[in-house]
């Protein structure tokens, strides 16, 4: 949907992930959308290099997020969820529904 602008479905992807998630790591994000990692770590050094995301290591990976200082960082969340809530409820309810376990028996 956002692929001309964004100029790559992966990138618009890996937005709509953090818009969503918030936070993400590479391997979470190329399993969940399957892609390969080398094209993901492409995509999210340039949107880094850019000042659209930031990253921060937490223990061997890299938690990747927006940016909030980014200047327009209030309009691209806006058009990313103009984009997300225009997709189908199917491709919604498979890659942006929060994910849960439901609650052990028992557990206090």
């Amino acid at each position: 949907m956002l692929e001309a602008i964004f100029g790559s479905i992966i990138v618009e992807r890996i937005l709509l992930y953090l818009l969503v998630y918030k936070t993400g790591y590479i391997r979470g994000i190329a399993k969940l959308y399957g892609i390969p990692l080398s094209t993901l770590v492409n995509q999210l050094d340039r949107l880094e290099n850019g000042g659209i995301i930031v990253s921060r290591p937490a223990g061997k990976i890299r938690i990747y997020s927006l940016n909030p200082r980014y200047p327009f960082i209030r309009e691209l969340e806006a058009l990313l969820q103009r984009a997300k809530d225009a997709l189908q409820e199917d491709e919604q309810e498979k890659y942006y529904r929060m994910r849960t376990r439901p609650r052990r028996k028992g557990k206090v």
